[in-house]
C-alpha cells in the first residue's frame, strides 16, 4: 500500500472520528432549547479546519449535523442547519488552516457567530417554528456575544496544542 493511500485513509478516519466527537458533544453534552443551543460541538470542526482545511471542516460540520439529527433528533430535521454547519466549517478552514493568529481566530468566530449562528440560524428557527424573526434576535444576540468570548478563549487555548494534533494527524 502506498504512503499516499495510507495518508488519505488516515485523513478519512480522522475526519470520521471528529464527526463522531461532534455528534456526541452536540447531541449529548450541550444545552439545547428550541431557540438556542450552547455547547462545545464547534471544537471538532475547528480541529478539522486547522488540520485539513475548509472542505474537510465543512464536511465535518455538515455530516455531523445530518447524522446527529437523524440518529439522535432533538427536534425536526431541517436542512438549513446542515447548510449552516457546512458554512461554519468552511469559514473556520479558510481562516485557521494556515494561520492561527488571534486576528484569524477572532475573525472566523465573529463571522460564524454573527452571520451564521445569529442571522442565518435564527432565520431557520423562525421558518421551522413560525416564530417572528425579530423577536428571536435579542435572546440569540446575548447567546452570540457570550459564545464569541468563550469560543475565542477555547480556540486560542487549542492552538497551543496544534503541533501535537498535527503529529497525530500525519
Amino acid at each position: 500500500m502506498s504512503r499516499l493511500h495510507t495518508s488519505k485513509t488516515h485523513r478519512i478516519v480522522m475526519v470520521a472520528c471528529l464527526i463522531a466527537i461532534e455528534i456526541i458533544l452536540s447531541r449529548f453534552l450541550s444545552v439545547s432549547m428550541w431557540n438556542m443551543k450552547i455547547g462545545f460541538a464547534f471544537i471538532p470542526v475547528v480541529i478539522a479546519a486547522m488540520l485539513f482545511g475548509p472542505v474537510e471542516a465543512g464536511i465535518t460540520g455538515a455530516v455531523a449535523d445530518f447524522l446527529g439529527a437523524i440518529l439522535f433528533p432533538i427536534g425536526a430535521y431541517f436542512p438549513g442547519f446542515t447548510l449552516t454547519a457546512f458554512l461554519v466549517g468552511v469559514v473556520y478552514g479558510l481562516f485557521l488552516h494556515k494561520s492561527q493568529s488571534f486576528k484569524n481566530i477572532f475573525t472566523s468566530i465573529l463571522i460564524n457567530q454573527i452571520f451564521f449562528s445569529l442571522l442565518l440560524n435564527t432565520l431557520w428557527i423562525s421558518i421551522l417554528y413560525g416564530a417572528p424573526y425579530k423577536s428571536l434576535l435579542p435572546v440569540r444576540a446575548v447567546q452570540t456575544i457570550i459564545l464569541i468570548v468563550v469560543q475565542t478563549i477555547i480556540v486560542k487555548l487549542m492552538v497551543k496544542y496544534l503541533p501535537q494534533l498535527k503529529r497525530s494527524a500525519s
